[in-house]
């Protein structure tokens, strides 16, 4: 763990001009979405005012971490826990008060990963770290539980990412996929072109080029299980929450 670029007050810009590139424009594009929160807003996440702009997103996405966290806690060999994609760092200190092992939260992103480091440095078993999963920066660290949230649809391949993530599980291991959108494959045309619309509206057309949509066919080779199907009639009827729930079994 000594050469882990592990937040610890001070954050360097990672070295990849790609990644930097996509930072540039994921940030600038968070900012005019008001999703840069400020500290105080953050030490409060999921929870946000009913008067905020985004309180019928945060709603979802608090039903998503308190089932995460329930799994979690009924599951008593997921010890150490990675966050891939884990931004301003709320969820991963969500996930540290039900494990009796550690949190790390991951991401390439500056910025947000200073705010963590400021908001959650107290709790001691929570570290951030600046870097990327498909590079070599957790060496040979393993997991018992890798979370993507709201976070896969930034990797262009979903094979690849998850053969990435696998190489870190334990032989328990598991990854969990949560608010992030699935297509059919008859839907992801459509939802390219909106996407395209959306990002040109706000002004960064080339986010689009860094934002992906994924189907699950690209899970077969996979070990996976959908733990919430928002389709079933009964969440169709009762539930709000748009997203699955897929958890990725280690099957070496």
């Amino acid at each position: 763990m000594n050469n882990l670029k592990i937040i610890s007050g001070f954050l360097s810009q990672p070295d990849d001009v790609a990644i930097h590139e996509f930072e540039k424009l994921y940030v600038a594009l968070r900012f005019g979405e008001g999703r840069i929160y400020n500290e105080n807003e953050i030490a409060k996440l999921p929870v946000v005012p009913a008067s905020h702009p985004h309180h019928a997103e945060w709603v979802i996405r608090k039903e998503s971490c308190d089932r995460l966290k329930k799994y979690v806690k009924n599951h008593s060999k997921i010890y150490n826990i990675l966050e891939v994609g884990c931004g301003n760092g709320w969820l991963s200190a969500q996930l540290t008060s039900i494990t009796n092992g550690s949190v790390t939260g991951l991401d390439i992103n500056a910025l947000e990963l200073e705010q963590a480091w400021k908001v959650f440095n107290k709790i001691s078993n929570l570290k951030f770290i600046e870097g990327d999963i498909c590079s070599d920066i957790l060496q040979d660290n393993k997991y018992d539980l890798i979370v993507f949230a709201a976070s896969i649809q930034y990797f262009k391949s979903l094979r690849e990412i998850l053969k990435t993530a696998t190489k870190y599980l334990t032989l328990q291991g598991e990854i969990h996929i949560i608010d992030s959108h699935f297509y059919k494959s008859s839907e992801i045309a459509m939802a390219k072109q909106r996407s395209k619309k959306y990002f040109t509206q706000k002004g960064f057309p080339e986010m689009a080029d860094y934002y992906f949509h994924h189907n699950m066919k690209e899970l077969k080779n996979f070990s996976f299980s959908i733990l919430y199907n928002p389709h079933s009639i009964i969440n169709r009827l009762f539930n709000k929450n748009p997203f699955y729930w897929i958890r990725i079994k280690n099957n070496l």
